[in-house]
């Protein structure tokens, strides 16, 4: 038993010494310490490579080694998912290299940093809107680049998100009877989002919310909600003349002419109510 022991003690010391050899010692020169670091990084450790280019980027500061850490410590922490960092690091290699080759690169990640941080609709969206953000600003910056075209994919992919986020926003306001608010955010979501799916949605709900306002108002304003559903049922129209609601959207504004015709006329007096 004892010597089993010792055996796996030593071997642990051999694995150890192994690993310490690894890493960046004091002493060691910034072309040592590199190739450590690269060492590390194409095994794919990740969270040590990071930690071993953040130590060349200072000891070789000035130096092509120093250059070279930089894109690679943005690289570490993209690959090991740690975007946050790595957005933060890849700028920082375009501020100190903005004539580097490799600062297409550097952008375009930076965006899909931000992007990889995206969340579900329902949460904030402060990343998905800084994703676009820096999408928008990598197409401008490199109109040929063949990362163009994914660039807008992933565009389109997160304004569908805020625009479901919107629709959604508005969908609560529906259920819990509040109208005003909730046509607010169809407004927003067919005006801000319209080329997705759910501003096409939202004017289908749209219409169904004003018929639904008006039938639960008070009869001075029944007439103006009624014409409003007939309104967004015009305006849905124009944008959406092919659109597979346009059964549904027939009848929704059927069934809002049938009842603005019979609103009786408003008394002398009534309009100033808000119900």
């Amino acid at each position: 038993m004892r010597k089993k022991l010792l055996v796996v003690f030593g071997f642990l010391f051999l694995f150890n010494a192994c690993q310490n050899d690894k890493l960046i010692k004091r002493g060691d020169t910034v072309d040592v310490a590199y190739e450590k670091a690269m060492a590390l990084y194409e095994e794919e450790d990740f969270s040590e490579a990071a930690d071993a280019f953040n130590t060349v980027t200072r000891i070789g500061r000035g130096t092509n080694y120093g250059q070279e850490a930089q894109y690679y410590l943005a690289e570490s922490y993209y690959n090991g998912r740690r975007y946050l960092l790595a957005a933060s690091e890849y700028d920082r290699f375009v501020s100190l290299y903005p004539q580097d080759p490799r600062r297409q690169d550097a952008e375009f990640k930076a965006a899909m940093s931000y992007y990889h941080q995206s969340p579900r609709y329902k949460l904030d969206q402060t990343s998905t809107r800084r994703a676009i953000e820096r999408f928008q600003l990598f197409n401008n910056r490199f109109p040929d680049s063949e990362l163009v075209t994914e660039a807008a994919e992933r565009i389109d992919e997160l304004r569908n998100k805020l625009a479901r986020k919107s629709y959604e926003a508005a969908q609560f306001y529906v259920r819990t009877g509040r109208y005003r608010a909730a046509n607010i955010y169809f407004d927003k979501t067919i005006d801000q989002y319209p080329e997705t799916e759910w501003a096409e949605r939202s004017l289908v709900d749209q219409i169904q919310t004003y018929i639904t306002y008006a039938d639960n108002s008070i009869t001075a304003r029944q007439a103006e909600r009624y014409s409003n559903a007939i309104e967004a049922y015009e305006k849905f129209l124009q944008l959406f003349p092919d659109s597979e609601y346009r059964s549904e959207v027939e009848n929704l504004h059927d069934e809002a002419q049938r009842k603005l015709a019979n609103v009786p006329p408003a008394m002398e007096g009534s309009e100033n109510s808000q119900s």
